[in-house]
């Protein structure tokens, strides 16, 4: 796990500075182009320059002249004399080129170097307001909606960006205090019509004069009226579980499985199964109520979705990594490995169930979803070759 870490931390600093590095040598991959071309042009008007300077033709020659000959060897001697002389001009007009090529070259390549290092300097000066943005947006949950990048500057680019994410926090905020006084309202409104459908039934129920059709229809009501409470529940704890966690604090998941087990009736459903625990001490940060939650939807369905005398086995460990992982294994109905993913969905269930409202609304899964993913977690399933489901719940030490 070191090894995996320490080849992971070049790779992070790698993929947070590529914009840099990609701007930096294109900054310097347009000076290397710039000063080549500046080279050239400067080879090609020096290498003019003293071909119009070294001429024996012409009206101007640079160099020493020959010495005095007698008058019979003159017009001979003096035509050799011209080639070498020119020969000798050439030779040390070439010889100037090269060491200008040479010299300009090597200068280009430490300006160049140097033009990389301010190329990144300045990379990163710009690019330096866009890290205000990511990390504010990384940083941003439901909770903090209110921060704001806030970025003081000339209106550029950079700054039409980071007002334009404020303008969008802004509404997002206005989303989101809407949506929480929408669920304390239906939370009300919704639960207290139900509330009162109850109470009127179990007093008809006990009513000494109700006819038996009467108490019959009771019955029936009460259980279409349970029915809508649980439904009604499920709604609203999967819309606050999607929400941000308003308490964070160490729990043991060990208590709150034994918490959730004992909620759990097993035998007194009409198919009863045995429950096997292997559960271990495990510290994670996060809402108990909602982990509670979370591992009593887990073995709810378990339960519900299995066979007559099946099993449930409820398994509790240590991650290597830190953090803990919740695995949840029942008998059941063979499930067609396609249909795993649609489980999570809400109101989703398989195909020989859609009809069977009575198992359910199809809310648990999604509610478990919901609550491991506030968490910073991950919750996967698949289905078992023997029949019935594996789910496991993979929680991080601390919350993100």
């Amino acid at each position: 796990m070191t090894a995996g870490t320490g080849l992971s931390r070049p790779r992070a600093w790698w993929d947070r500075r590529r914009l840099r590095l990609r701007l930096t040598l294109l900054y310097g991959g347009l000076f290397f182009v710039a000063g080549s071309l500046l080279l050239a042009l400067t080879y090609l008007i020096t290498a003019q320059a003293l071909r119009q300077q070294f001429t024996l033709g012409g009206k101007k020659v640079i160099g020493v002249p020959p010495p005095a000959m007698p008058a019979d060897a003159q017009p001979q001697r003096a035509a050799v004399q011209d080639v070498l002389f020119q020969g000798d001009l050439v030779a040390r007009a070439d010889q100037v080129l090269t060491q200008v090529v040479q010299y300009t070259a090597t200068a280009m390549i430490l300006v160049g170097a140097v033009a990389l290092v301010l190329g990144y300097v300045v990379a990163d000066r710009a690019l330096r307001p866009l890290d205000r943005v990511t990390e504010t947006a990384q940083r941003l949950s439901e909770s903090t909606l209110h921060e704001r990048i806030g970025l003081e500057g000339p209106p550029d680019e950079v700054r039409r960006l980071a007002d334009t994410f404020d303008a969008m926090l802004d509404r997002l905020h206005r989303v989101f205090d809407g949506q929480r006084r929408f669920i304390a309202n239906a939370s009300h409104e919704l639960r207290t019509p139900l509330a009162v459908n109850r109470t009127v039934l179990e007093v008809s129920l006990e009513e000494p004069e109700a006819s038996a059709d009467l108490k019959a229809l009771a019955r029936a009501l009460l259980g279409t009226n349970a029915r809508h409470e649980r439904l009604i529940e499920g709604l609203l704890l999967l819309a606050q579980s999607e929400q941000e966690l308003t308490v964070r604090r160490w729990v043991d998941l060990e208590q709150v499985a034994r918490a959730a087990l004992e909620q759990l009736d097993p035998g007194g459903r009409r198919r009863a199964v045995t429950v096997h625990r292997d559960l271990r001490p495990v510290l994670v940060e996060g809402d108990p109520l909602f982990l509670e939650r979370c591992l009593v939807n887990l073995l709810e369905n378990a339960v519900t979705h299995n066979v007559r005398g099946g099993e449930v086995w409820l398994a509790l460990r240590r991650a290597d990594g830190g953090g803990a992982v919740v695995t949840v294994d029942n008998t059941g109905p063979v499930v067609p490995p396609y249909e795993v993913e649609d489980l999570f969905q809400p109101f989703s269930r398989l195909q020989g169930e859609r009809v069977r409202s009575y198992k359910g609304a199809g809310l648990g899964l999604s509610i478990v979803r919901a609550i491991v993913t506030a968490h910073g977690g991950e919750v996967g399933a698949e289905a078992r070759e023997e029949g019935g489901l594996r789910v496991t719940v993979r929680l991080p030490a601390r919350l993100p």
